[in-house]
C-alpha cells in the first residue's frame, strides 16, 4: 500500500478553529480570504468568509498526514471522562472478515493497535441517552458551533429523535456532525470496492477526495476482498462518520450464498464493525415476508441490494426477516457503542413507474414501528428513502415519512426524477435532492455519473459530491438556514465587481471554475478584465450596468430624464 494522504489546502483559504467552552472543543472552519473592491475613489476591504468544512485536518497546513498512523483521537477524552465505558479484548480478526478462506491470512499489514471500547454493564452511551437526561455533551456543543445554533436546541432535537449525531465511541477520530431537518442539509458519499475492481489505496483516496469536496458522511459499501482491512484504513483516517450495510459483509462470510445467512453470522458482523468504529448501520429490517408479493407487478422489482438479499432469504426459508425478529437484540448491541441505525428502504422504487407504490409505503409503516423500538433503547435513528420519484410525487414521500416515522431524520437517495439519462444521473437526482431537501429531508445520499453503469472512480466521486453540495445548499437557502446566503452574496458581489479570483475561491469547486475561465482567457490580465469569453468587452451586461451606474452618479437622474424627453421618449435610439 502507498501512503496516499497529503495536506491539500484550498486556494486563498486557511483552516481556522472556533473554540467552545473548553480548550479541547475546537471547531474547524475554512476561512476564505477576499481581495479588496477597487473603485476610482480607492479600495475598500472585503471581510473574509468562513464556511462549513468537512475536510478534517487534511486542509490544515500544519498537519502531517500518515495513512498508517491515522487521525488524532479528537473525542477520546470526552468519551472516557463520562466514565460509562470500558476497554475489552474484542473479537479476533478472522480470515473470513476479509472474504478469505479459513486459515488464509490477509497479506495487508494492519498497523493500528487499538483496544475497543463498549458501554459498562447496564449503561447506554448514546447521544440520545444523554440528551434525554438534559446533558449537553461536548459533541452537542461542537455541532452547535458548526451549525451556528444554540446547544440547547441541539440537545432538544436529539432527545426528541428529530436529529442524530452518528459517533461510535470506537471512532474518536471523527469530528461531530448532526443530521436533522433544523440543521444544514447533509450529504453522504458512497465508496467501497467490488468483487470486480478497486483496492484499499483507491478507496482511502476516494474517502479523502469526498470529504475534501464536502461529504458529511461516508458509506463503505465494499463487497469484494479485504473488506475488514479496507474499512479499518477508512475509519482510522476519516474525519467524518462512516456508515456500512453489514449484510454485505455477512453475505461474503457465507461465500455469497443467501440461504446460508443466519442471525448468528449477522450478529458477529455487527460486533466486528462496532469494534472497528462504524458510526451508523443501514439495516433492512422492514422487508417483511408478507410485503414481497407486493413487488411482483413492479417495473423494476426490488432494486436495493440489501432488500433483495433479505427478500431472497425470507422466501428460501419461508420465515420472517431475521433482522426484524431480532431487532431488539440489534438495539442492545448498538446502544453499547452509540451506533445509529439507518433503517433501510429495501423496497424503494427503482424506476419512476414504481414510485409511491403499495410496497414502498407498506415498508415505511414498519420502519415507523421500528423507530419507536429503537428510541425505547435510546438508539439514534434515521429513515432511508427513495429512490426514483417524479417531481410531482416527491413531497408526499416527506409528508408520509414525517408522520409515520414520528419526525425521525429522513435520508434519501436522490431521488432521481427521470430514468432516461444514464451517465448524467448525478443531475437527474440532484434535481430531486434539492426539492426533497427543501421539503425537510435531513441528508442526501449522492449519486455519481456512473450510477447504473459501473463503480465510480475518483473523478466520479468529485462530480457526485459537488452536484449534491449544490442541491443541499439550495435547500438550505430555501429553508432560510442562518448564514446560508452569506457565501452567495459574497460571490455575487465579487462577480459584479469582476474580482475573478474571488469568484473562483468562493465557489464549491474553485479548481473547476478557474479551469473553465482560463480555457479561453488564460492570461493573468484576464483576471481583472471586465468581461469573459462569453460576451467579450462590448456585450457584458454587468460591464454595461457598471457604466450605467457611473453615468447616473455623474449626470444625475434629472439629466437622464431630460435626455429621454428630448429624444422623443424612445427606449431605443
Amino acid at each position: 500500500m502507498q501512503n496516499v494522504l497529503s495536506s491539500m489546502p484550498f486556494p486563498a483559504s486557511k483552516k481556522v478553529y472556533v473554540e467552545g467552552s473548553r480548550p479541547d472543543i475546537r471547531v474547524p472552519m475554512r476561512e476564505i480570504t477576499l481581495s479588496p473592491t477597487k473603485t476610482e475613489a480607492g479600495e475598500s476591504k472585503n471581510d473574509p468568509i468562513c464556511v462549513y468544512d468537512t475536510s478534517g485536518p487534511y486542509t490544515d497546513t500544519e498537519f502531517q498526514a500518515d495513512i498508517y498512523r491515522g487521525l488524532p483521537e479528537l473525542r477520546k477524552r470526552w468519551i472516557l471522562e463520562r466514565d460509562d465505558v470500558e476497554e475489552y479484548e474484542g473479537r479476533p480478526v478472522c480470515p473470513e472478515d476479509n472474504g478469505l478462506s479459513k486459515g488464509k491470512e490477509s497479506n495487508v499489514y494492519l498497523p493500528f493497535k487499538r483496544t475497543p471500547l463498549r458501554a459498562k454493564n447496564g449503561k447506554a452511551v448514546t447521544q440520545m441517552h444523554y440528551a434525554k437526561r438534559g446533558i449537553i455533551t461536548p459533541e452537542m456543543e461542537f455541532v452547535a458551533i458548526r451549525e451556528q445554533m444554540d446547544p440547547e436546541l441541539v440537545r432538544q432535537e436529539i432527545a426528541a429523535g428529530r436529529a442524530i449525531i452518528p459517533a461510535n465511541i470506537n471512532h474518536p477520530e471523527s469530528e461531530p456532525m448532526i443530521i436533522g431537518r433544523r440543521f444544514h442539509v447533509k450529504i453522504n458519499a458512497n465508496i467501497g470496492n467490488s468483487a470486480v475492481t478497486s483496492s484499499i489505496d483507491e478507496e482511502v483516496e476516494k474517502m479523502l477526495w469526498a470529504v475534501r469536496w464536502g461529504a458529511d458522511t461516508i458509506m463503505d459499501l465494499s463487497t469484494g476482498k479485504q473488506i475488514h482491512t479496507t474499512r479499518e484504513f477508512i475509519i482510522r483516517n476519516s474525519p467524518v462518520p462512516v456508515g456500512t450495510v453489514p449484510i454485505y459483509q455477512a453475505l461474503e462470510k457465507v461465500n455469497g450464498i443467501v440461504e446460508d445467512l443466519s442471525w448468528e453470522v449477522y450478529r458477529d458482523t455487527l460486533l466486528e464493525q462496532a469494534e472497528q468504529g462504524v458510526d451508523y448501520f443501514t439495516i433492512h429490517a422492514g422487508v417483511l415476508l408478507r410485503y414481497i408479493p407486493l413487488t411482483i407487478g413492479r417495473t423494476t422489482g426490488i432494486v436495493s441490494r440489501g432488500g433483495s438479499i433479505m427478500a431472497q432469504w425470507c422466501l428460501a426459508h419461508h420465515q420472517e426477516n431475521f433482522l426484524y425478529t431480532h431487532f431488539e437484540e440489534i438495539c442492545e448491541i448498538l446502544k453499547s457503542y452509540d451506533i445509529a441505525i439507518s433503517l433501510g428502504d429495501g423496497l424503494r422504487p427503482g424506476s419512476i413507474a414504481d414510485a409511491n407504490d403499495e410496497a414502498q409505503f407498506a415498508e415505511l409503516e414498519t420502519l415507523g414501528e421500528l423507530t419507536q423500538i429503537a428510541w425505547k433503547h435510546d438508539v439514534q435513528v434515521m429513515i432511508e428513502g427513495p429512490g426514483h420519484v417524479p417531481m410531482d410525487k416527491i413531497k408526499e414521500n416527506v409528508d408520509r415519512q414525517m408522520e409515520i416515522c414520528h419526525g425521525a431524520p429522513f435520508y434519501t437517495l436522490g431521488p432521481l426524477t427521470t430514468d432516461i439519462a444514464p451517465g448524467y444521473d448525478h443531475i437527474t437526482s440532484a434535481i430531486g435532492a434539492a426539492m426533497i431537501g427543501w421539503y425537510g429531508t435531513a441528508m442526501l445520499c449522492y449519486v455519481t455519473p456512473k450510477e447504473h453503469l459501473g463503480l465510480p472512480n475518483k473523478e466520479d466521486v468529485r462530480q457526485g459530491v459537488i452536484a449534491y453540495k449544490i442541491a443541499a445548499h439550495a435547500a438550505d437557502l430555501a429553508k432560510g438556514h442562518p448564514g446560508a446566503q452569506m457565501r452567495d452574496d459574497a460571490l455575487s458581489k465579487a462577480r459584479f465587481e469582476f474580482r475573478w479570483n474571488d469568484q473562483f475561491h468562493l465557489s464549491l469547486d474553485p479548481e473547476r471554475a478557474r479551469e473553465y475561465h482560463d480555457e479561453t482567457l488564460p492570461a493573468e490580465g484576464a483576471k481583472v478584465a471586465h468581461f469573459c469569453s462569453m460576451c467579450g468587452p462590448k456585450f457584458c451586461s454587468m460591464k454595461i450596468s457598471h457604466d450605467l451606474q457611473k453615468s447616473i452618479k455623474e449626470d444625475g437622474m434629472k439629466q437622464k430624464a431630460k435626455e429621454f424627453v428630448e429624444t422623443g421618449s424612445r427606449l431605443y435610439q
